[in-house]
């Protein structure tokens, strides 16, 4: 999930990628299996020991590399030119594909198989079956990818994607809002700082109700996956097995139903008219969310454009991690395909060496001032010293760069998420909505929510 930025053409494209991203997440991985595994590799007629990729001897040939249209794709297009500088003999066939609705038939038939594909992280581990081991060549990196993005990419069989993005959790506040009202952000540290501090506004400014509270199901369940990473947990564990009702979760909801039952919440969708509408006009000034909130500012909000700024999220606890993954993308080979080697080199190029990572995060002709909608999640690109990308005006030109980089090295690691994560919406994400409207407690949320899940998706596998 990221959002573009800068001119009215990529504004278009934010909602085609957020409406792509949240729908991979709803079609969730696919329940696929293969007793023997892929029987063909590239460049043999065996697959490498455990199904492991290896790095081609000759980089020649062609291959065809799968991407949502919008903003990305174009990024990724602008980037082949300096790829072939460093491998001219790879030609590299390009295309904008609904990855959702056609790489599940695509990978099952095995007809016409790409030989790279941008996919969520929520999905990888739905695939693995049908995907390289990338143990081997991620190897000479993995001390320097962040720890989630591995493991979001793993299951127990080894790891299945080439981790993309870094979408660390911000606290997006209105700075000049806020200090009209008396009240200091930058105090912030904890959750229960962020309560009085919304108290606080609300008390010098009747009629507000300072922090967001999501309304749509999907989004609010991914918020609270945020949260909860924050607190090293997730909905379920490494093996798949359901772990809602925790202390952790409790205390997530608590917090939450604290925020609407003392009328500290605007409960809206992300980024809708009411919530755009409450962001302009200085009720709602406290947004915890993925770094790519910052679409809003640059687009969305002229009135209240260089009001805002960001922090890491405050912690659970005192000394607590002050980030959570929200959202995140990263790339797969599929084990059926021609040249999925030659697509690794792609695909190493992109994240691990500087002129790729440089032309996806840096000044283009998509995002003349760098992609600052997320951060890589390799520590050598997202050195907190080098900004890729330019302060951001609208955030009244407050290095974001350096906030998100700091927030993303606070992210615990996690696990692969479970196939029937988007699934839950129809019980999590609704239940949420039924605390808000005061049917339900923090305690019935996670009882009613843990039941339905176990027996109505995980039991059915």
């Amino acid at each position: 999930m990221r959002h573009p930025h800068l001119n009215a053409r990529r504004r278009t494209a934010v909602i085609g990628i957020a409406a792509a991203t949240a729908l991979g997440l709803a079609a969730c991985g696919p329940e696929i299996t293969s007793d023997e595994g892929p029987t063909t590799g590239p460049g043999s007629s065996e697959p490498p020991a455990e199904n492991q990729l290896v790095a081609p001897d000759s980089p020649e040939g062609e291959i065809t590399i799968w991407d949502r249209s919008g903003d990305l794709f174009e990024v990724f297009e602008a980037a082949i030119p300096a790829f072939n500088e460093r491998y001219p003999d790879i030609v590299v066939h390009h295309e904008a594909v609904d990855i959702d609705a056609k790489l599940q038939n695509t990978l099952i038939t095995g007809t016409e198989v790409p030989d790279g594909v941008f996919l969520d992280d929520a999905r990888v581990a739905g695939y693995a079956d049908f995907l390289w081991n990338l143990d081997g060549v991620l190897e000479p990196y993995l001390g320097e990818i962040a720890e989630y993005k591995v493991d979001v990419n793993s299951t127990t069989e080894g790891i299945f994607g080439v981790p993309f993005d870094s979408n660390p959790g911000l606290l997006y506040y209105n700075a000049a809002a806020l200090e009209d009202a008396g009240v200091d952000a930058t105090t912030i540290e904890t959750y229960d700082d962020l309560l009085a501090a919304a108290r606080d506004y609300a008390d010098a400014v009747p009629g507000s109700a300072p922090i967001h509270l999501e309304q749509s199901p999907f989004l609010a369940q991914l918020q609270l996956e945020m949260f909860a990473s924050q607190l090293g947990t997730s909905i379920a564990d490494a093996d798949g097995e359901l772990r809602l009702d925790s202390p952790e979760y409790e205390q997530i909801l608590t917090f939450l139903d604290t925020v609407q039952s003392e009328g500290l919440g605007t409960r809206a969708e992300y980024l809708d008219p009411t919530d755009i509408a409450e962001l302009e006009n200085g009720n709602q000034v406290f947004y915890p969310w993925a770094i790519w909130f910052d679409f809003a500012p640059q687009q969305l909000l002229p009135e209240t454009s260089g009001d805002w700024r960001a922090m890491p999220l405050p912690a659970w606890e005192d000394g607590g991690a002050r980030s959570g993954v929200m959202g995140g993308s990263s790339f797969v080979l599929p084990s059926e395909s021609e040249n999925a080697d030659l697509a690794w080199l792609f695909y190493e190029f992109l994240m691990f060496d500087e002129a790729g990572y440089t032309s996806v995060w840096g000044p283009s002709e998509v995002y003349p001032d760098g992609l600052n909608t997320s951060i890589p999640s390799y520590a050598p690109a997202a050195d907190p010293s080098e900004p890729l990308f330019a302060p951001v005006e609208a955030l009244g030109g407050q290095d974001l760069w350096a906030v998100a980089t700091e927030a993303g090295e606070q992210i615990p690691g996690t696990v692969p998420t479970p196939s029937w994560w988007a699934g839950a919406v129809e019980y999590l994400g609704n239940d949420l909505q039924r605390m808000y409207d005061d049917d339900l407690s923090p305690q019935e949320v996670l009882a009613s929510s843990s039941e339905a899940i176990q027996t109505n998706l995980i039991d059915r596998q």
